[in-house]
């Protein structure tokens, strides 16, 4: 996508990755294991995020924790014991392996959700380090595959759009009430302008099956109207009622990403994100794809 960038917009430099939730859909593997850390093939769901995030430019990633969510923090830190036996067994290259994508010194914080009051709370929670600047939001459950990362992509659309972007994907009807629906205004190829979003409708009431998934780049006066602390579906802070409170005076657009996205939150799209990402891979391919085939046979 090479689109003009629109004046006064400013670098994407920050993402913030809400990682509070208590993942009860997964028990008992999420009893004393965050969700996040959830492994697709070899790598944790969050480190999927992450690396995303660093490929479309993201200096600085803000985490909002819960309790029980220290292994998040471990995991993107240096493990000294770790790298001591592993370079005392000859296994060098392993140990470069477990280190070399870590966030550099001061690139990553944490701050805590105290209460389980939905996404829009999350994010509000980042307000004092994410300052006066826009930023991104990764739902780490949302497990996107593409030549392109998704986040880039969106990072390359903000830079001719600007105000807030969401990334959005085509939903059957009937799931409507699953996903925050947009009102389209216009469309230009992969990008649609709203003028409105609704979160969670029923079928029959939604206006598009335009559904937003889990990336944002958002504007910072999203702040000002998440801070009014207003309830909405499921009586939690919804993120898309604060965005469409801002429809007006900040602009709005989905972007619909190229690429195939695992909702990694449900047991069977994260099943299969396990089986697409490892049949992407050359040192796996051939002997899932033997093993899928008589696993197939055999049902």
């Amino acid at each position: 996508m090479n689109r003009p960038m629109r004046d006064g917009a400013k670098k994407v430099r920050k993402a913030v990755f809400p990682v509070g939730g208590l993942g009860t859909r997964f028990l008992p593997a999420t009893k004393a294991m965050p969700k996040e850390m959830l492994p697709i093939v070899d790598k944790p769901l969050i480190h999927y995020a992450v690396d995303e995030a660093r490929a479309a430019g993201i200096e600085e990633f803000i985490f909002v924790t819960g309790r029980g969510k220290s292994a998040i923090e471990d995991h993107f830190d240096i493990s000294w014991e770790l790298r001591d036996q592993l370079s005392a067994r000859g296994k060098d290259g392993q140990s470069d392996a477990i280190h070399d994508w870590l966030p550099g010194p001061g690139e990553v914080a944490y701050t805590r959700q105290q209460e389980p009051l939905g996404l829009g709370h999350a994010v509000w929670c980042a307000r004092n380090l994410v300052g006066d600047e826009p930023f991104a939001v990764v739902l780490a459950d949302d497990l996107m595959q593409s030549d392109t990362p998704c986040l880039k992509q969106m990072v390359d659309a903000y830079g001719a759009v600007g105000g807030n972007l969401v990334a959005v994907e085509k939903v059957p009807r009937p799931l409507t009430d699953r996903y925050g629906i947009l009102d389209i205004e216009s469309t230009d190829g992969n990008l649609v302008r709203a003028c409105g979003i609704v979160e969670k409708p029923r079928p029959d009431d939604a206006p598009s099956t335009m559904g937003v998934i889990g990336r944002y780049i958002l504007a910072p006066e999203i702040f000002g109207e998440l801070g009014r602390m207003q309830r909405g579906a499921g009586g939690e802070i919804q993120l898309t009622d604060a965005i469409a409170a801002t429809i007006g005076t900040v602009p709005f657009h989905g972007i619909l990403c190229e690429g195939t996205r695992f909702d990694c939150g449900d047991k069977a799209g994260f099943v299969l994100a396990n089986v697409a990402f490892a049949l992407s891979r050359s040192d796996l391919r051939d002997a899932v794809m033997a093993e899928l085939a008589g696993l197939a046979a055999g049902h």
